[in-house]
This record gives C-alpha cells, sequence and structure tokens, in this order.
C-alpha cells in the first residue's frame, strides 16, 4: 500500500464511483486513493491514516451533504492537519461558504460539478506539487 493518498468525500455514490475510476487511470496505483460517503466517514479515514503513517496529501470534498456541509469538514481537517491541500468538487455551492473554506481551511481550488477530467486531475496535481 502507498504510504501517500488522496481522500474524496461525496455523498452520492455514482460521484464516488466516477473519481475512483478517474483517480485509478490518472495516478495507477502511485496513491492509496480513498473514499467516503459522509464527513463522519472521511474523519475517521484520516483518523486511520494517521494512525498507520499514511501521508494525506489531497482531500476533495462535495459540499452540499447531510450532517456536515464540505465546508465545515474542510475547516476541521485544515485545523488538524493544516499541510493537506483541500479542494472543494460542488453542484451547489454557496459563495459564502466557498469564500469561508478559503479563509479558514486554505482551500486549494473548487471545481464545480459536473467536472472536466482533465481539469481535476490537473487540480490533483497541482496540489500534490505542493503538499
Amino acid at each position: 500500500m502507498p504510504k501517500a493518498a488522496i481522500l474524496c468525500v461525496d455523498d452520492e455514490r455514482i460521484v464516488l464511483d466516477s473519481l475512483k475510476y478517474q483517480l485509478s487511470r490518472a495516478f495507477k496505483g502511485e496513491y492509496t486513493c480513498e473514499f467516503a460517503e459522509s464527513a463522519g466517514e472521511a474523519m475517521e479515514i484520516i483518523d486511520e491514516f494517521s494512525e498507520d503513517g499514511v501521508d494525506l496529501l489531497v482531500i476533495i470534498s462535495d459540499w452540499l451533504m447531510p450532517v456536515m456541509r464540505g465546508d465545515e469538514l474542510l475547516i476541521r481537517v485544515h485545523r488538524k492537519f493544516p499541510k493537506i491541500v483541500k479542494i472543494m468538487l460542488t453542484g451547489q455551492a454557496d459563495p459564502a461558504a466557498i469564500e469561508r473554506a478559503r479563509r479558514e481551511a486554505a482551500l486549494f481550488r473548487c471545481l464545480n460539478k459536473p467536472w472536466e477530467r482533465d481539469e481535476l486531475i490537473a487540480t490533483i496535481q497541482s496540489g500534490l506539487a505542493q503538499a
């Protein structure tokens, strides 16, 4: 298992399946790619990575999710792990929430759904270069 990881968070399974396919083709096992259907599940994965010595480099999160929105998740992640590159991938984020994530979570980039595969991969690669 690679010791560097990318985490994708979205409450829609079809979105996660699409991300899984695109990331596996783009990175060909160079990074562990994990997928969470909620902010709570994402926090559990992040804690497991930390315990296992896996370096989470990039987190990609939807904004509109039940229980905890993506901006709040990214802020919590940033407070605990400020070096993780944070990307929001959303179809309906509130501009104020995006600005809040920029200020309080050092949001690297916000991409709109539906996304262009090449733009997504380029954004992740750019984020990885800064990690």
